[in-house]
């Protein structure tokens, strides 16, 4: 008779295995485990479906998603509703990438690892700097590499954020400081921006690094020059998080004086997809490349004068460096990598300049609109990049006002009151390329109406 590998097992395979282990029935595999923390009792499910009412009842669940395809999004946050090329999905549904892992035997992943180094290629050009890895989980885990990079490098255990970075990155940082011994200083803001005379204060001898972002998390875009060169004069590192698409319009970070960059590769052809998975990228000046996390693919010939590729500079702790390691992080998003490399491939040096600056316009054509709205107003002046925030009326019930926004097709910005107390009230709204002049006017028709 012919075997099955994937049939699962019997109830005479269960008797078998239960014998060589010596035990009687399943239950006694859970014998440690005391009563009062077990569920015994049935699932809260419905019984088995066939196939068709399966798809039925999935689809159905599917359809109580918010989707970007029947609602306009002006929620932003760290997840942005960009344009993706479709030949992306065409590049990363080929069998030979998306049924690839890690290449252990690279000399027979030379397609991956070709992919892996443009991405690293194209992360060094966007953002000025020398060297780039083949990817981070995604850009907040990364944030924290680069603070554990920074210790290491000087030697020091203080680091200084901002509270303009994200609030889930900022805590993401705090929990891998508590294992590393990194004591964290969170440094206040003012207009939207951080704060440089508390930045100034809070930097000392035992500062390692700064780590600020920009656009920040209400949109501003920081003053990075300033910021450069408060922490360089303390021989400090300077750590940059950045939205990746804002660099087809703004100076590059290696350019400002960044010691590391990282940040998020969603804007670059990746689906929300409800939050994730995304892709962080992580570059670094030549000088901490040995101390840069996760893996680095390097160009070389063969014997033969051919080009190849190879990984190289693998400080982890699955290879030889083990408690030695860099950093703990052993993978990287490589399909995701794959679609930030194609997205970048298509548009070029000129679409990523031209996909900028459509974000930058109706950013700005969407203010004018919500400045313009009784009872509305532009807290900060700083200047924004594709997000800015707005200050609603005294007494807006904010939760309130995004279900009225649902209900009219509108995904609606995001409430800062939920992270930083002294926001209540203010609205983080998220203007990309996909809004047209329609959707804009109909977010603000709907959003007076709801107020």
């Amino acid at each position: 008779m012919t075997k099955h590998r994937y049939l699962p097992m019997t109830a005479r395979d269960e008797a078998e295995m239960l014998a060589v282990i010596g035990a009687s029935a399943m239950e006694d595999l859970f014998a440690d485990i005391p009563a009062s923390v077990r569920y015994t009792g049935d699932l809260p499910i419905s019984g088995a479906l066939d196939e068709a009412a399966l798809l039925r009842h999935l689809r159905a669940l599917a359809d109580r998603n918010a989707d970007f395809d029947r609602y306009a999004s002006f929620l932003g946050a760290g997840i942005y509703d960009h344009q993706i090329p479709v030949v992306i999905n065409h590049v990363i549904s080929r069998s030979e990438f998306y049924t690839a892992y890690t290449p252990y035997q690279p000399e027979i992943s030379q397609g991956e690892l070709q992919a892996i180094f443009e991405f690293q290629s194209y992360i060094c050009e966007l953002t000025g700097m020398k060297v780039a890895n083949a990817s981070m989980y995604d850009g907040a885990t990364a944030l924290a590499e680069a603070a554990a990079l920074a210790s290491g490098a000087t030697k020091r255990k203080r680091i200084v954020v901002s509270r303009a970075v994200h609030p889930e990155a900022r805590e993401i940082v705090r929990t891998s400081a508590r294992g590393l011994g990194l004591e964290i200083v969170e440094v206040g803001c003012a207009d939207g921006v951080t704060d440089l005379g508390a930045l100034s204060a809070a930097i000392d001898a035992d500062t390692a690094a700064v780590l600020v972002q920009t656009p920040n998390f209400f949109g501003c875009l920081e003053d990075i020059p300033a910021i450069e060169a408060l922490i360089h004069a303390r021989q400090g590192l300077l750590v940059m998080s950045v939205n990746p698409l804002s660099l087809g319009l703004l100076e590059s970070p290696g350019a400002l004086g960044a010691d590391i960059v990282v940040g998020d590769a969603q804007p670059l052809g990746i689906p929300a997809s409800l939050g994730g998975p995304t892709c962080g990228f992580f570059a670094v000046t030549e000088a901490l490349m040995r101390r840069m996390p996760g893996r680095i693919v390097g160009q070389t010939t063969d014997s033969e004068g051919r080009r190849g590729f190879v990984l190289t500079l693998q400080a982890r702790e699955q290879h030889i460096r083990r408690e030695k390691a860099t950093s703990n992080i052993c993978s990287n998003q490589a399909l995701l990598a794959l679609s930030a490399s194609v997205y970048l491939s298509v548009m070029g040096r000129e679409g990523m300049r031209e996909v900028a600056s459509l974000n930058l316009s109706k950013a700005r054509y969407a203010q004018g609109k919500l400045e313009a709205l009784g009872g509305c107003a532009l807290p900060f002046s700083a200047p924004s990049f594709n997000e800015f925030v707005v200050k609603l009326p005294e007494g807006t019930d904010i939760s309130a006002l995004q279900a009225k926004l649902l209900a009219a097709g509108y995904i609606g910005g995001y409430d800062l009151g939920r992270t930083y107390p002294e926001l209540a009230g203010h609205l983080l709204v998220a203007v990309t390329e996909r809004r047209t002049r329609e959707e804009m006017d109909g977010f603000v028709r709907a959003l007076e109406a709801s107020l």
